[in-house]
């Protein structure tokens, strides 16, 4: 079973829903190792001074920015350290917009966020209230070292985590020569744009993605099984480790932090807010094993 990116909590007003983060792509591609033609022995690929042609071993390797072409700055591990973002276990909902307003061109890549034990109540009404209101909640999510926007999308029992790329990061379509007049500028009659509209009618059908596969793969694949077999090899399947859920055994009042959400006038990220609520349930945990010694 897949492992979890990271455990950590989902937060949206005074709500914090303990939740995995989990891949949402699976990656087919085949990879390949290139080899000397001579004697099929694997290429390495060493790392070498410019000048010198010597290698360098990874403790004398340093990482620096090239500010002018030949100039570079060396960018220390404290540099590094002093930017990253502080919180490294939450995703904190900063907004919610509706669900048409976001472009195609910002989303990157999926994620899934699975709910933690006897976290499914938050996880639940959260998802729920965005399809009745058709709303996608926008927030940061920090994996590994990198803080990213993101996008929390319903899709049928799912809470999907959609990674944005910042506005920085796209190209606008203006910048390229595009036909930018109606129609008539192009000669295009009535009665094309006609019958280009009943052609698309009748090739309109339900999206069904199972009925999509890599043609390309599934050949290239047969091909590699048939070279495996002749000469005599197997393959080997190793199956992955069993997942750690993620526990969480708090009891939380939601109507009560709802309510405080809602009476709240502030828009401070749901991160700072949350901060009274984690240490309440904490001496809620403290009074329960109490009383249960």
């Amino acid at each position: 079973m897949a492992r979890p990116i990271w455990t950590g909590t989902l937060s949206f007003g005074l709500l914090n829903v303990p939740v995995s983060l989990m891949s949402g792509e699976r990656r087919t591609d085949l990879s390949f190792r290139m080899l000397d033609s001579r004697d099929k022995k694997p290429i390495r690929f060493e790392r070498v001074n410019a000048d010198t042609g010597e290698e360098v071993p990874w403790k004398d390797i340093v990482k620096a920015f090239e500010y002018d072409k030949g100039s570079y700055v060396v960018i220390e591990k404290e540099d590094i350290a002093a930017a990253a973002p502080e919180t490294h276990e939450s995703i904190d909902v900063e907004a919610f917009v509706g669900r048409a307003e976001i472009g195609t061109r910002y989303f990157e890549k999926p994620y899934v966020l699975v709910p933690g034990k006897k976290a499914e109540k938050g996880y639940v009404l959260l998802r729920e209230t965005l399809k009745e209101t058709d709303k996608v909640g926008v927030a940061r999510v920090v994996i590994r070292t990198r803080e990213y926007l993101c996008a929390l999308i319903p899709e049928g029992d799912a809470l999907i985590l959609m990674l944005l790329r910042y506005p920085q990061e796209l190209v606008d379509p203006e910048e390229y020569k595009l036909p930018h007049a109606a129609t008539g500028r192009y000669r295009i009659a009535p009665k094309e744009l006609t019958m280009a509209k009943q052609l698309i009618e009748s090739m309109t059908s339900q999206w069904k993605p199972d009925g999509y596969h890599d043609e390309f793969r599934k050949r290239l694949s047969a091909i590699i099984q048939k070279r495996i077999k002749s000469k005599g090899k197997t393959t080997k399947i190793v199956d992955e480790p069993a997942e750690h859920e993620h526990a969480a055994t708090n009891v939380v009042d939601f109507m009560a932090l709802l309510e405080q959400s809602l009476k709240s006038k502030k828009r401070t990220p749901a991160a700072k807010k949350a901060a009274p609520v984690k240490k309440a349930a904490k001496a809620s945990k403290r009074r329960a094993s109490k009383r249960a010694s």
